[in-house]
């Protein structure tokens, strides 16, 4: 008969596959973040923008910037998955 033996997995094993861990969670919370920072820039880009723009050129630029914030929308969702 042939015994078994079980490795266990070392402590410094888990170490790094906490420290590897922590560091995803840090930078998806500083994509979030960045994400944020670019929705809340393009706000403010674009009312400041609506006061100089002729209107035809503001409704382009508003259309484009909504678009820009639902993409933006979806790759934050996609993070939190």
């Amino acid at each position: 008969m042939t015994k078994k033996t079980t490795k266990l997995i070392e402590p410094i094993a888990i170490i790094k596959i906490s420290h590897y861990t922590i560091q995803l969670t840090e930078e998806k919370n500083e994509i979030e973040k960045l994400i944020d920072n670019m929705i809340t820039s393009g706000d403010e880009l674009v009312e400041n923008l609506k006061s100089v723009l002729p209107n035809s050129l503001t409704e382009s630029m508003v259309m484009f910037h909504e678009s820009n914030v639902t993409n933006l929308k979806k790759i934050k969702e996609f993070l939190n998955k």
